[in-house]
């Protein structure tokens, strides 16, 4: 399954302008599995929605490692949104939804309820991303977000700001060591507020 995907990347991915024509040769290290890695630090049987899904990365690839997850892919543009259904129908991912809309927006909150673990990668600074996270994570869940080498610095900068949208304990570590050349680097940080209503797991949208 994890072929299918990357030959979806390497064709439909660059024509739609999903990823650039000079990543088709680090597809594997740089995207797939940088992505699916994540999946490390998630438990099993887990809620998920992914964040700015864009080419379905991290969602699709974690998906694929662990079927087990109950995925939505969250992402706002028609045109990736499109590309999304039909990847997910061509590899027959049964346990992944795609929902198109704005993490901010109160009507994207009240479909997709609160997951145990919001995803994303390359999608915002951190302050941002917490704000849209939060309310889409339940208490007790996580953020965990794909960053880079700032990781910490971003850390350290929104610590505060994070706080005031209920993400707490934000902390850096690293997945994937013993399949990746270079590690992934991941912000995780838990949520400390309760509301709205949790997302049943394998309940589709």
């Amino acid at each position: 399954m994890a072929e299918v995907y990357h030959r979806i990347l390497a064709t439909d991915g660059i024509e739609h302008g999903l990823l650039g024509p000079r990543e088709v040769p680090r597809l594997w290290d740089r995207h797939i599995l940088n992505c699916a890695v994540i999946g490390e630090v998630i438990d099993d049987g887990e809620s998920v929605v992914d964040i700015g899904s864009g080419a379905g990365l991290p969602g699709v690839a974690l998906a694929i490692a662990r079927p087990d997850l109950d995925v939505v892919l969250l992402e706002p543009l028609l045109r990736r949104s499109a590309f999304l259904e039909r990847a997910v129908a061509e590899l027959g991912l049964s346990s992944v939804t795609v929902v198109r809309g704005r993490a901010e927006e109160k009507s994207i909150r009240t479909a997709v309820g609160q997951c145990d673990v919001a995803t994303s990668r390359a999608v915002a600074p951190l302050q941002r991303l917490c704000t849209w996270s939060a309310p889409l994570i339940r208490s007790g869940g996580r953020l965990v977000a794909i960053k880079g080498a700032s990781a910490g610095d971003e850390i350290a900068r929104d610590r505060v700001a994070a706080g005031r949208v209920g993400l707490t304990d934000l902390r850096v570590e690293t997945v994937g060591g013993e399949v990746l050349p270079s590690p992934t680097t991941v912000v995780i940080g838990t949520r400390t507020e309760s509301g709205g209503r949790k997302r049943g797991r394998g309940k589709k949208r």
